[in-house]
């Protein structure tokens, strides 16, 4: 058990028997009453975040994770095969728990979060940026580069990305994960 007043980012909490992080927090000393905590709680299993407040001295049931860097070895069926770079085990992980899974190929490093005291995956993710080839998009148009215009570009793992006009078949380029947004040529 801990303290309400000792949640920090990161924290892993059980509550209404869900599993939430706190992205969030705010220690708040109001003029009159009480010192609270105001959080952000995003529910580990569909994503969902709530906004929370905590009496100071209000016990909460924490959990402690781990996190683990695992490779991405392949596709089977609905789950995604990965293997733990320590102990070279293989985990089977949904692909709904995976976060940026439409920009990972195979021989990736994803960083995984487990319950320690039950070994249950909560999720995985990739890293923020990862580099993937262009295979396919639309020849630009010389001259054309003065607007900020962008057209779809389908790259190696099948995802489709927006990318600036002068971005053509073969090249490389940096991807943020989170969102599928471009970030930058990457030379060569």
């Amino acid at each position: 058990m801990m303290n309400a007043q000792d949640i920090k980012n990161g924290t892993c909490i059980r509550m209404d028997g869900r599993l939430y992080f706190c992205i969030e927090f705010l220690h708040v000393k109001p003029g009159k009453g009480n010192t609270f905590m105001r959080t952000k709680l995003k529910d580990v299993v569909d994503g969902r975040v709530l906004e929370r407040r905590f009496n100071i001295g209000e016990k909460l049931e924490d959990v402690r994770v781990e996190r683990r860097d695992h490779q991405f070895l392949y596709a089977d069926g609905g789950d995604l095969i990965f293997m733990n770079n320590e102990t070279f085990e293989q985990v089977p992980i949904a692909r709904d728990l995976v976060t940026g899974v439409d920009f990972m190929k195979e021989g990736d490093t994803v960083s995984v979060v487990s319950d320690a005291s039950t070994d249950t995956v909560l999720y995985a993710e990739m890293p923020v940026k990862t580099t993937l080839k262009v295979t396919y998009t639309e020849p630009g148009l010389k001259g054309d580069t003065a607007t900020n215009t962008l057209k779809p570009a389908t790259v190696e793992t099948g995802a489709t990305v927006r990318v600036p006009l002068f971005i053509g078949e073969g090249e490389t380029i940096e991807i943020d994960t989170r969102d599928g947004s471009y970030v930058g040529r990457v030379k060569a």
